[in-house]
């Protein structure tokens, strides 16, 4: 860094956690997450954690257009990860739900994740772990803080 490690600037600390999300991806790319892309990851943890929701949220939620979204749900389901149900508010609708194979895909996706990256946190110090969790836990409540701040702001202006 090029500040004082006290205080580093912002911009310091987001171009050096840009590079370790990088490196994570990396270190997860080596846990293997056959036999599904990351794009269906993202899509499997998105119904963890909004069961129910249709094509179009999800489709939202992706940044994506329902038809690519669609594609992405029918292989999904091909493999057992995810289930279709017809909505019990509209006829025309379908709810997408994770299926039991999905959620046990889930764990053995995060258990994977967390072997790779305690093989590296167990090379560090026991200090700059500690302040690691310390930082990482402050990122995490700064960053659903907005992340909800932004969805109350889209739910005032809908």
């Amino acid at each position: 860094m090029t500040s004082s490690a006290s205080q580093p600037r912002p911009d310091e600390v987001a171009r050096v956690t840009s590079e370790a999300a990088e490196l994570l991806e990396v270190l997860w790319g080596r846990a293997s997450t056959a036999p599904v892309s990351a794009s269906q990851i993202r899509v499997l943890f998105i119904l963890e954690h909004s069961d129910g929701i249709n094509l179009r949220m999800l489709a939202d939620a992706l940044g994506s257009t329902p038809p690519s979204t669609s594609r992405l749900c029918d292989r999904l389901e091909a493999v057992g990860f995810v289930e279709r149900h017809a909505s019990t508010a509209s006829r025309r609708e379908l709810c997408l739900r994770l299926s039991r194979r999905g959620r046990s895909f889930l764990v053995d996706v995060r258990a994977r994740r967390e072997r790779a990256l305690r093989s590296v946190l167990e090379q560090m110090p026991a200090g700059k772990r500690t302040v690691l969790l310390e930082g990482l836990e402050a990122f995490c409540a700064a960053a659903a803080a907005q992340i909800h701040e932004g969805d109350a702001t889209d739910a005032r202006s809908a």
